[in-house]
């Protein structure tokens, strides 16, 4: 477990007083206070009352998992002819790295303050969760005067290995204690999804087409006008966990992905990366978890997760735009949280 006293945040606060919250635990984003179309301030992110609820948590609230965030199937992949078993702690999966210590999300990182922002930096050992190489990984937060929170995600390793990282943060564009996001509309560019079987693991063949379909968000939408629908990928969930393809995807591209609005406060939320896909996930097991930043108790749907990444199970589909990481090579992903 970690000594609470080992957990340490940083404040970054623009022109305006828009703050961002971050932690050494997790590299994860604590708080993002931002104003409201008549300029009241609210925090968008949500969290716990205590710091220490953020150790092991189920959510991975506002952290950076890894080494590979989300699943692999059956906890197993090979390199080079060698194959590697990891820990199984998602029904018959491996997901977010493992549990507990064995996730990125639930280490104390180094931090170091720049300009505008934080470098958070950790070193994970060959054989680490089952993983091969040793891997140094850096997340760089920076905030800007215009609201936007960029999270460069970068690492390097001395032996080829699987590296997959992203952001846990959930975000209710009216506050982290205002309720369910269910109203909130959100607008994917992303045409195409990849169907799942009851374990949550991507189907073999084709990504699957949106259209006529509930998962289509290629027009805003409310989150919850087809989140009970009884469609197999929401039924496997509880509500949205389901991979959606950029469309137009670029190696090294920075494009958007998601467009979130809040209709009665007016904020809007975009989400920009270079990643090949987004994880959209509708917070659908959030009850029972910590009590919240205001200590209230999160009900299920309370927040949606937009995380930018590899698709899941990558190490085990060729046919997926994933590469190894390789000696002398450095895994790249950037995300922007756009706030207006």
């Amino acid at each position: 477990m970690i000594n609470p006293d080992d957990i340490k945040l940083f404040s970054i606060v623009n022109t305006d007083g828009s703050e961002v919250i971050l932690s050494n635990l997790g590299a994860g984003i604590v708080s993002v206070v931002v104003p409201d179309k008549n300029g009241n301030m609210a925090d968008v992110v949500l969290g716990y009352h205590n710091p220490e609820d953020y150790d092991t948590d189920g959510p991975c609230m506002g952290k950076v998992p890894g080494r590979f965030a989300n699943r692999i199937a059956k906890g197993r992949f090979s390199l080079d002819g060698k194959e590697y078993a990891l820990a199984i702690n998602n029904g018959p999966n491996h997901l977010h790295g493992g549990p507990g210590a064995q996730c990125f999300a639930n280490r104390i990182w180094k931090a170091r303050e720049i300009r505008d922002g934080v470098i958070f930096l950790l070193d994970s050992p060959d054989g680490d969760a089952g993983y091969p190489g040793n891997l140094h990984v850096e997340a760089r937060y920076t905030w800007s005067d215009d609201h936007k929170l960029t999270l460069h995600l970068s690492a390097v390793s001395d032996a080829e290995t699987v590296v997959n990282l992203t952001n846990h943060a959930y975000f209710n564009l009216k506050g982290e204690d205002a309720g369910d996001v269910t109203a909130h509309e959100l607008k994917l560019f992303a045409s195409r999804y990849l169907s799942i079987d009851e374990n949550l693991i991507p189907l073999p063949g084709e990504p699957a087409s949106v259209k006529g379909t509930p998962m289509d968000f290629t027009t805003a939408k409310p989150i919850g006008r087809d989140l009970k629908a009884d469609f197999p990928a929401l039924n496997y969930g509880k509500g949205y966990d389901n991979c959606f393809l950029v469309d137009d995807w670029q190696k090294g591209l920075v494009q958007p992905v998601a467009r979130l609005t809040e209709p009665t406060t007016g904020r809007r939320l975009t989400v920009s990366t270079d990643a090949p896909g987004i994880q959209v996930y509708t917070g659908n097991w959030l009850a029972g978890c910590p009590l919240s930043k205001s200590g209230k108790e999160y009900r299920d749907y309370d927040g949606v997760a937009l995380e930018c990444q590899f698709f899941p199970d990558s190490p085990n589909r060729p046919d997926f735009p994933f590469e190894t990481l390789k000696p002398g090579e450095v895994y790249e992903n950037t995300i922007v949280f756009a706030f207006e």
